[in-house]
């Protein structure tokens, strides 16, 4: 716990953009492997993986209004599997509007484990910045907040087709686009993917395909048999020349299962390389840390 207090202690200005402020997930900081800090401007967000007892919360309080008086802070608490969140300073906005890079996005940090915005993606959201080009395609899988379209349609996408189950996620990926101005090309499906690919398949051939999977979700999504699934089916949806962002988030699972995974089931596709995660999620094993890998095809 000593790490994180003082890692407050010493902490900057709060940044305008969301972001990690303390990764103690990564290994780096014996002790707070259970604790991360993250920020929601103008909400510090404390998450454990382990319940913190009422001293350690207190703790925490006071160096937070030390060293930003007054700011607002969120605890949650996933021991055992469940969320537990509360407010614990302060009010969060409603709706409450963040920033990353000139783009806004809703987030909710007071329901479920998931808040709208996946701070250790922000890399591979600058990537698709970068890599899109003007009149591109693009096929956004698992497409949760559809964070990824916002970004390609900001970068002159011309079309990005957002695929996710979940319809109240896409829901919030609409909000996203108004938010930004992007509403025009951007279509939201809330289907199954696996039960969708003739649909997909049609609607291309796309520039780029971003895959960004749950690693495990009972009865939607298990990687260590699904990833296969999805791999097979790339060379058909991509153009010659795309690209796909590949992504996995599981720590059991590296770089070698995912690019062994894609050689095996897409061999068309060429490994061109993976994406550095921000610092600021620096992990002593980058192994377990999460995967953006960059594939094309020929």
């Amino acid at each position: 716990m000593q790490a994180l207090l003082d890692a407050i202690a010493t902490a900057p200005d709060l940044p305008a953009d969301a972001g990690r402020l303390f990764h103690g997930r990564g290994g780096r900081f014996p002790g707070c492997e259970h604790l991360a800090l993250d920020v929601y401007p103008p909400v510090v967000l404390l998450t454990s993986f382990q319940q913190l007892p009422d001293d350690a919360l207190a703790a925490v309080g006071a160096a937070l209004q030390a060293r930003w008086p007054g700011v607002a802070w969120v605890y949650q608490c996933r021991a055992a599997g469940a969320a537990q969140t509360r407010c614990m300073a302060g009010e969060v906005p409603e709706p409450h509007v963040v920033t990353e890079a000139g783009t806004r996005y809703l987030v909710h940090l007071l329901r479920g484990q998931n808040h709208g915005l996946f701070l250790d993606m922000a890399a591979g959201r600058r990537w698709v910045r970068e890599q899109v080009k003007p009149g591109a395609k693009v096929l956004n899988l698992f497409a949760y907040t559809c964070a990824f379209s916002v970004v390609a349609l900001q970068a002159g996408a011309a079309e990005v087709t957002n695929v996710d189950m979940a319809s109240g996620a896409l829901a919030i990926g609409r909000s996203n686009h108004e938010l930004n101005g992007v509403k025009a090309g951007a279509r939201f499906l809330a289907h199954d993917i696996f039960n969708s690919w003739g649909k997909l398949t049609r609607g291309g051939p796309y520039d780029l395909v971003v895959c960004d999977p749950p690693s495990f979700q009972k009865g939607s999504f298990v990687a260590t048999k699904d990833y296969a699934r999805l791999a097979r089916r790339l060379p058909a949806l991509l153009a010659p020349g795309g690209h796909a962002l590949l992504c996995l988030n599981a720590p059991e699972l590296g770089v070698d299962f995912l690019r062994g995974t894609v050689a095996e089931h897409a061999p068309e596709l060429q490994f061109i390389g993976r994406l550095e995660n921000p610092e600021t999620f620096a992990d002593v094993s980058p192994e377990r840390s999460l995967k953006a890998l960059v594939f094309r095809a020929a």
